[in-house]
């Protein structure tokens, strides 16, 4: 029997981690993303821009044509692309770099576990979607005001989806994760902001310069411990660092 992963923005950063660990583990895992790793031989990619609705749809039903409903024993749906979006404040910010950010960070996961859950309905096995959210879904950063309002909208995302498949013969259990601060492109992007446009740079710099940052692979290991040990139960918000 399969255990199957599947993850958005599987090919760098917390993504790659993820799928990394997973893999090491021996599960089947397929990821989703702009980028396709030629090195990754071992990881099922398929390349896709979640900005886009018609291209996630065409890979998501491709997806599961090759999935076994009989052979599999975990299917696990990772969302865990995202975007910062224009670090500034919001009237200095483009309307189409608005539109981007929420369509990568909320309108996609949103897209992408509806299809999950209509697609795994007839797979009598353990289903799970992961959403991968952020602290700064309950905490205001001046100049982040797509990336908070859309990783809130994340979380609320997860506690009524939970509440709609508990109801559910053999529904599908999910869960928002803070996974701290990461050593990713992200941080990079915030730290690298002028201070003009962003009044808590100074903040970020000093979490890479004192060494406040977990690798993907430390927060990876740990997200793989916290779904093992049955910590992940349906609609809850977890941050990680508190395991």
């Amino acid at each position: 029997m399969e255990k199957i992963v599947i993850i958005t923005g599987g090919s760098r950063g917390l993504g790659h981690g993820i799928a990394e660990e997973y893999h090491k583990n021996g599960y089947r895992v397929i990821s989703i993303s702009r980028t396709i790793l030629k090195k990754e031989y071992a990881v099922e990619q398929y390349q896709c821009d979640v900005s886009d609705v018609n291209q996630i749809e065409k890979t998501i039903k491709e997806i599961f044509s090759h999935l076994d409903k009989s052979n599999t024993a975990i299917l696990t749906l990772f969302n865990n692309a995202g975007n910062l979006g224009t670090v500034n404040t919001l009237e200095n910010i483009e309307p189409e770099n608005i539109s981007y950010t929420i369509q990568v960070n909320l309108t996609a996961p949103l897209i992408i576990s509806s299809l999950f859950i209509k697609h795994s309905k007839e797979f009598n096995c353990k289903k799970k979607i992961v959403n991968i959210s952020s602290g700064a879904a309950v905490n205001p950063y001046e100049s982040w005001t797509m990336y908070c309002a859309s990783k809130a909208g994340l979380d609320m995302m997860t506690k009524v989806v939970s509440k709609e498949q508990k109801e559910m013969k053999n529904g599908v259990k999910i869960v928002s994760l803070y996974p701290g601060i990461v050593d990713t492109e992200m941080q990079a992007k915030a730290r690298n902001t002028p201070k003009e446009n962003f009044k808590s740079v100074q903040r970020f710099i000093d979490f890479y310069e004192n060494g406040g940052l977990s690798t993907p692979k430390q927060v990876a290991e740990k997200i793989y411990q916290l779904d093992v040990s049955g910590v992940l139960k349906n609609g809850r918000i977890i941050d990680v660092r508190n395991f």
